[in-house]
């Protein structure tokens, strides 16, 4: 059994952090599309003039998609401690002419480092990658506008049940609440709002 689950470890790459940029072209290409269209995935969370947060967003496979649905009146913030992996993304959202609706930032290990307020934030299959899940949840519940949402989605395979489960209670403790779990091609997914005061303290209460 210890050597099934040290096999199946080093097959998921499991337990490894930060994946780095020249990998991200494994997950940003046209096959996957035929399993995770971008705008089918994001289409029911943004629209028109929505400020919308990618946090490591690779090489924007996802991030040029919400580009396009935010509109002109919109705008997309991308997020990554890789600025490789930022310069390629941009470079990918200017030959779309969509550069005016992308800004870029440059996380620290620490920290997202950004004020602005969204209508909708992503993570998609990269959260196992961060050493403390708690605290990225704590500042992904205050970027969040009263009645935005956050997509969470983790890979089916590389992240096991149990530590998606220890994904949701670090979220519940950062006042996320689970509102569904859309059905996401070979992924754990939740879809979350933030608990406004009021709710918490009745339920305190």
């Amino acid at each position: 059994m210890r050597f099934m689950k040290s096999l199946l470890d080093v097959l998921f790459v499991r337990d490894k952090h930060v994946c780095p940029w020249w990998c991200c072209f494994t997950f940003d290409n046209p096959i996957r599309r035929l399993f995770h269209d971008p705008v089918d995935i994001l289409s029911p969370y943004v629209g028109p003039g929505n400020t919308a947060i990618d946090i490591g967003p690779g090489m924007g496979f996802f991030t040029v998609a919400m580009c396009g649905l935010v509109g002109a009146n919109g705008r997309v913030i991308a997020v990554d401690i890789q600025e490789r992996m930022l310069e390629s993304l941009s470079r990918r959202v200017r030959r779309r002419n969509l550069a005016d609706r992308l800004e870029t930032h440059l996380a620290t290990p620490v920290g997202l480092g950004i004020a602005s307020r969204a209508d909708f934030i992503l993570a998609f299959w990269m959260v196992h990658e961060v050493p403390d899940q708690g605290h990225l949840l704590e500042e992904v519940a205050g970027l969040l506008k009263p009645r935005g949402s956050f997509l969470l989605a983790e890979p089916y395979f590389h992240v096991t049940g149990k530590a998606f489960d220890k994904t949701l209670e670090a979220a519940s403790e950062a006042g996320l609440r689970v509102s569904s779990s859309p059905r996401i091609a070979f992924s754990r997914t939740a879809l979350f709002y933030k608990e406004s005061t009021a709710t918490a303290s009745i339920a305190a209460g």
